[in-house]
């Protein structure tokens, strides 16, 4: 089942002359656009990962990632009922999130025939009860009906690994730890342990040392855009 906020991004990252769900060998496209591909993946990135690899061998690829920051939940009372309750989830996401992303993708990007576009969103849930005998809401007993767009914050482009630079503080240390990344970022300990690997693996930094038991990292540029994913 196709949620409406599938529908919307493909909409709003392909032209008028765009082709849709396009077979492409044992693959089909999202979004076909003057000759590149268009992948929208709602799922990890992980799970696309050979798909991709496969594909820039011979495309173009454009992965548009969104991260949801906010999420409207609307229970109805039955599938197209009324509504029972309209509520804002009490998780928010931010751009950071694509590291998470990127944990298992660095394998993958950056290449030279990748881009990688994350638009920021916002989006509306309806759910209705799992199991007609229930007249009560369970927590984990609903169906999803429909997700959609309801609005686009921002949207960041990611070639190289210097452009996961944009999302670190300004005022990081020329030679940072993760305790550091961890106070600047206002996020906890594992997730700039998580940060920090993408940026080595990716090469947009190398460690160049140890704080006691703390590995220090330095930011450095790819020599050529891509080089790593040739």
């Amino acid at each position: 089942m196709e949620f409406s906020v599938h529908r919307q991004l493909k909409e709003q990252f392909s032209g008028p002359e765009a082709r849709t769900e396009v077979r492409l060998g044992s693959f089909r496209i999202d979004v076909v656009d003057r000759g590149r591909l268009i992948e929208i993946q709602h799922s990890p990135l992980a799970s696309i990962r050979e798909k991709v690899a496969t594909l820039l061998k011979s495309h173009g690829v454009d992965i548009v990632k969104p991260i949801v920051a906010r999420k409207q939940i609307v229970r109805l009372q039955h599938r197209d009922g009324e509504v029972a309750s309209v509520r804002w989830s009490p998780q928010r996401r931010t751009m950071l999130a694509i590291f998470d992303e990127l944990l298992h993708f660095t394998r993958v990007f950056p290449h030279r025939h990748l881009r990688l576009v994350v638009p920021l969103i916002e989006v509306q849930e309806l759910r209705y009860p799992g199991h007609g005998r229930r007249r009560r809401w369970s927590s984990d007993d609903f169906i999803i009906a429909d997700r959609r767009l309801e609005r686009t914050l921002e949207v960041q482009e990611f070639r190289t690994a210097a452009d996961l630079w944009r999302l670190l503080p300004a005022d990081l240390s020329e030679s940072f730890d993760t305790l550091e990344l961890a106070s600047l970022l206002s996020v906890s300990r594992n997730s700039a342990q998580k940060i920090a690997y993408v940026l080595r693996e990716t090469g947009g930094a190398r460690q160049v040392g140890k704080r006691g038991n703390r590995l220090v990292y330095r930011l450095e540029a790819p020599k050529k855009k891509g080089q790593r994913r040739a």
